[in-house]
């Protein structure tokens, strides 16, 4: 199984821990968060990962290289102009359809700042199961901005924070809508989602793009984006430095003994 790990991001929240390093190689507990997102994938079967890099995307050539990758075939998505989730992944393309790979094995998308206990192998196989284009791993926890779905686990809007006018972009039109609450929950995006790669011929977006304004479109063109819920798993989003030093306490605790 493949795997792609989203890491170019400039890091700006977690200074100063990324004034000399990106955010990949920030440490929590004597590990990268590069390390940890790797060892997590590989537990799940994933055995080839392609790592989007931008800011001091050297030291992340160097590191894979003096730790033997891992273990894992591992490639590198340069960006010269970071190109947000969408249009890297896009950029990544390759990766998932080399050698006449399969449109409906599906891979997995995994932000390099995301912390968690979520069993990917389970939401793979629901993901399969559904015949999604693409499920994302969502939580009912506060958040600044929300995803909506409807009764069936279908992506239709997103919000910020407790507003009520969501946007839905329309298959006609992108315009922000009104969605009734009674009928739509929202919850929080995780960062990981598991992706089929017919996803690749469905984006029309160019250029710099988030993958969520993409999941937006589709969605309103009756695409399958649907919800993962994991609830109960634990996860903790290391963008801000109070935030790693959050998760060593939980490590050393062991209220976090993921891979």
């Amino acid at each position: 199984m493949k795997a792609m790990i989203l890491a170019a991001g400039l890091g700006t929240r977690l200074r100063p821990l990324t004034d000399d390093r990106p955010k990949a190689l920030v440490t929590v507990a004597g590990r990268t968060l590069l390390e940890i997102a790797l060892c997590r994938l590989r537990s799940f079967g994933v055995r080839e990962v392609i790592v989007n890099t931008h800011h001091f995307a050297d030291m992340i050539f160097k590191y894979l290289e003096a730790n033997d990758n891992f273990g894992m075939r591992i490639e590198l998505s340069r960006e010269e102009v970071l190109l947000d989730t969408g249009g890297g992944l896009k950029r990544a393309a390759h990766f998932f359809l080399e050698d006449g790979g399969s449109l409906q094995e599906p891979f997995i998308l995994h932000n390099v700042d995301v912390i968690s206990t979520i069993d990917l192998g389970r939401m793979v196989r629901f993901h399969t199961e559904q015949s999604a284009l693409a499920t994302l791993a969502v939580q009912d926890r506060e958040t600044s901005r929300y995803l909506l779905f409807d009764e069936h686990g279908q992506l239709c809007g997103r919000r910020a924070g407790r507003a009520v006018k969501a946007e839905a972009p329309s298959a006609k039109e992108d315009k922000a809508e009104l969605v009734r609450p009674a009928w739509v929950q929202a919850l929080a995006f995780s960062g990981i989602h598991i992706i089929s790669p017919r996803l690749f011929a469905k984006m029309r977006e160019q250029g710099a793009f988030s993958i969520i304004d993409a999941y937006l479109h589709l969605a309103a063109e009756e695409e399958k984006i649907i919800a993962f819920r994991a609830d109960e798993c634990y996860w903790r989003d290391l963008g801000r430095p109070e935030s790693v030093m959050e998760v060593a306490q939980d490590i050393r605790s062991g209220k976090y003994s993921g891979s």
